[in-house]
């Protein structure tokens, strides 16, 4: 696919809305959504302010209690500006007001990778950097679980290190966690969703093995503006995502379809 070419100039992410009060529920399993047990919520995110030239590191102001869900989270499920759509447009019609911010840009597992990489640089798969979502959500207690059943929806993670016709480390399929909380609710999630696939009750996956990293995150770098909700501005654009599992009314998951 042809991507716009990157430049210098610092970009800063925005807010869309503020939480005013957080409420915590217990999540549904996959296994309930089948069943039709739970009903919708709704959700809110937020992301960092990076710059393509010195990149700054996150900051929180105040520490979470133990047990507490850390508000970011940076996905990586193909071209990023799939991800960005079916994130920030379709999750949020799901669950209106979710997304405080979300911006693309590049993640390593590797916290001794490259730093700042170029765009065409991380697009040769030399710097182990991956294309991702970088979201912050407001209420991450009630949303973030639905966020990561969510990402599962919407590519195929049993294709390591490709979606469709794009293949290379920088599409991997990974989930990077801030936070002891955020891992063992994505770990749980990617157990449920592989015994889904032992069962034979998922059939729109090209393999039987959930391919899909969690790691810790690192360093977010912001893509350039350009590459900022492409598909939101170009409705036409480049996207290799669609549903693999779709949730219909009344909060069920249709498998298969």
């Amino acid at each position: 696919r042809t991507k716009a070419n990157p430049n210098t100039t610092q970009y800063n992410s925005h807010s869309l809305s503020s939480p005013t009060s957080v409420m915590t529920i217990k999540l549904p399993s996959i296994k309930d959504i089948i069943t039709g047990s739970h009903a919708k919520s709704k959700s809110q995110t937020q992301t960092n302010t990076m710059s393509t030239s010195a990149p700054a590191a996150d900051t929180c102001t105040t520490a979470p209690s133990a047990g507490a869900i850390e508000s970011t989270v940076a996905l990586g499920a193909g071209c990023y500006w799939g991800t960005e759509k079916f994130i920030k447009k379709d999750f949020q019609k799901r669950y209106p007001d979710s997304i405080k911010s979300a911006k693309v840009g590049f993640m390593s597992p590797n916290p001794d990778a490259v730093k700042n990489p170029s765009y065409r640089a991380v697009c040769s798969g030399s710097t182990g950097h991956v294309e991702v979502l970088n979201v912050e959500l407001n209420n991450p207690e009630q949303h973030y679980e639905e966020l990561i059943k969510f990402f599962f929806m919407f590519h195929d993670p049993t294709t390591k290190d490709r979606q469709g016709n794009d293949a290379g480390t920088q599409y991997a399929s990974v989930i990077f966690t801030a936070g002891d909380e955020q891992a063992r609710i994505a770990e749980k999630v990617k157990v449920e969703l592989q015994g889904l696939v032992d069962a034979k009750k998922v059939a729109r996956y090209a393999n039987s093995k959930v391919e899909t990293k969690i790691v810790a995150a690192n360093q977010f770098y912001e893509a350039h503006a350009e590459h900022q909700e492409y598909l939101m501005k170009n409705p036409s654009g480049y996207c290799n995502h669609f549903f693999s599992l779709q949730r219909l009314a009344g909060a069920e998951l249709k498998l298969g379809v």
